[in-house]
């Protein structure tokens, strides 16, 4: 099932919206007609990006985690675990016993009135466990919402399937899929974790490393292109992340969404997966049969699908996937291509959701999608952007790249600028003290 981003009845709305129209740049030395009209162009990108309110707080080792409260948990190495000894509270699913514990986190004040979140984490569920994440928040008149579950969560899928819960609009805010929506605006927010295990089991608790949550208020409608940035301005930078088709997989386990158009957000996962070299080990997809090209994507796949949403393009359960193999991987909205430059020159490549119609990004290579992602691999001297597209034909057809205008206008209107944010210790994230956004 591809992500759709907005209901059908909205889309001929955006696509008269966000109609294409050639960008360009002034060129050095440049006429003062043409440098003033792209000075204009690039204040009024600025403008727009600024107006994009998003604030991205994690919570993370052991400092951040005493910031809460543990029920039946504890923290060790960094890492909240599940303490089955002081585990009393239970909890049935599917006929089995769990124990459960939980950590409460801190109420949290984003800076601004947020209609959108997102959460994410990174956390190992061995045997017969699992994690829940759920959250709570605050209007500017003291109202409270009930506490929303955002996701159930295992690694794998022996004992407990993933899941989410669309819906739970009984007072401030509802769920879909996986983003919490508050139309009239919250001004904080905190989140809960519940560690699942099955009652009697042995050592090996699950735990979590890392959790966190985007929230936004975005404006609405199109945008001008951002100006080229910091790589652009360097001459332009692809970082050798490899390319994987998701339709080479098409008609691949319809219990798992059947492959092709379906499995774009696996791919991408995949690919940078791929560049990091953090692919899952062989023994990992040793279920696939021989003769499946890319057997790994088959496995993301399997390892992201949401059974809730009966599709694997569930973000977080994406970067929760990907933190498994990396060590760290959230999800987080920004404002425009420049701060993807910035990711890319520390040599992060950037998953981000798009949609589009038919005719608004050029040289794609399927004519429309409601929602659809993709990796950001690069930029060219003069702006534009190289992508690894899975929608290609083949593992050859996958590089490609679009107008930055274009491609931003499939972004930051449709998804609000979502984006898959996946490192390792070798590329850590830069200077993150100075991005609200990660």
């Amino acid at each position: 099932m591809l992500r759709t981003l907005l209901p059908a009845t909205a889309l001929a709305l955006v696509a008269t919206a966000l109609a294409p129209a050639p960008t360009t740049y002034a060129a050095d030395g440049g006429d003062a007609a043409t440098s003033s009209s792209a000075s204009a162009r690039a204040a009024t990108a600025e403008r727009s990006a600024t107006s994009r309110k998003i604030n991205h707080q994690g919570w993370d080792g052991s400092a951040q985690w005493k910031k809460g409260r543990l029920d039946s948990a504890r923290i060790k190495r960094g890492r909240v675990f599940h303490q089955p000894a002081a585990a009393t509270a239970r909890r049935e699913l599917g006929g089995t016993t769990y124990t459960t514990a939980r950590w409460n986190g801190p109420w949290h004040r984003p800076g601004f009135a947020f209609t959108e979140l997102i959460a994410s984490w990174e956390a190992k569920t061995p045997g017969d466990s699992w994690i829940e994440v759920e959250v709570k928040g605050r209007a500017a008149d003291g109202r409270r919402s009930s506490w929303d579950l955002m996701g159930r969560w295992a690694a794998g899928d022996k004992f407990v399937e993933r899941t989410t819960v669309s819906g739970q609009s009984d007072d401030l805010a509802s769920v879909n899929v996986d983003t919490w929506k508050a139309p009239a605006g919250l001004v904080a927010y905190r989140l809960r974790v519940t560690l699942g295990r099955r009652a009697g089991a042995g050592s090996n608790p699950p735990s979590v490393g890392a959790v966190g949550a985007m929230a936004s208020r975005l404006p609405s409608g199109s945008v001008q292109a951002s100006a080229p940035g910091v790589v652009s301005k360097a001459g332009g930078k692809v970082l050798p992340v490899p390319t994987y088709s998701q339709m080479i997989h098409q008609g691949h386990y319809p219990q798992w969404g059947n492959g092709g158009e379906a499995w774009c957000s696996p791919t991408s996962t995949s690919m940078v997966l791929g560049y990091y070299d953090a692919l899952p080990a062989a023994k990992d997809y040793s279920w696939v049969p021989a003769g499946h090209p890319d057997p790994w994507v088959d496995h993301a796949a399997r390892m992201t699908y949401d059974h809730g949403y009966d599709g694997t393009g569930n973000w977080p359960f994406n970067t929760a996937y990907a933190a498994r193999q990396t060590g760290s991987a959230f999800v987080t909205r920004l404002r425009s291509m420049r701060e993807a430059e910035v990711l890319v020159a520390a040599g992060i490549p950037v998953v981000i959701s798009i949609a589009f119609d038919r005719g608004q990004l050029t040289g794609a290579p399927i004519s429309a999608s409601n929602g659809h992602l993709m990796v950001v691999v690069g930029f060219t001297a003069n702006g534009d952007v190289v992508v690894n597209d899975p929608a290609g034909a083949s593992n050859g057809a996958v590089r490609r790249t679009y107008d930055r205008g274009q491609l931003e206008n499939t972004w930051l209107p449709r998804s609000g600028g979502t984006a898959y944010v996946i490192t390792d210790a070798d590329r850590p994230l830069p200077s993150p003290e100075k991005h609200s956004n990660w």
